[in-house]
């Protein structure tokens, strides 16, 4: 069987005979930022990662410094969950916030838009806010399965 996965998937390395085969590259370990954690990573410091989360996904965008940097046009989005704010294309403080309570249909689609064509396609995963992971009250959410979470992929576990 395992002959049969290795023939059918292209991209995946043989081992040759005698060779050990090399495990998979991964990028740095993910973590759970809280909202204090996270906020010391708006690029105030120059040799500082620049991050932000978007629907409790946390990224690093240090690589758009020129975007997300300090006096930048978007560091307002920095530091935070800013979820609400890509929903509406907004930089007004309000609209700074995780919470998605009344956006239209429109606004929805375009978050989801952004988050996988910007986001997701530009910039590393690094974590994920703890209000993902956790309720309000500190206990799991149970909601919560790391298999359909953004980084992670089948293949990367074999």
């Amino acid at each position: 069987a395992l002959a049969l996965v290795l023939a059918l998937a292209p991209g995946l390395p043989a081992a040759g005979a005698g060779r050990t085969p090399r495990p998979a590259e991964r990028g740095p370990p993910v973590r759970l930022f809280t909202e204090e954690e996270l906020a010391r990573y708006r690029g105030e410091e120059e040799d500082q990662p620049i991050y932000l989360a978007v629907k409790g996904v946390v990224f690093d965008v240090t690589s758009g410094k020129e975007f997300y940097g300090r006096g930048a046009p978007y560091n307002a989005l920095t530091g935070k969950d800013s979820t609400r704010g890509v929903a509406k294309m907004s930089l007004d403080p309000a609209d700074l916030t995780h919470d998605t309570t009344g956006l239209t249909a429109k606004e929805l689609e375009s978050l989801d838009d952004v988050f996988t064509k910007v986001y997701k396609a530009k910039y590393p995963i690094v974590g994920y806010t703890a209000r993902r992971i956790l309720n309000e009250d500190g206990s799991p959410n149970l909601d919560f399965k790391p298999e359909d979470q953004p980084h992670f992929d089948i293949k990367d576990e074999f």
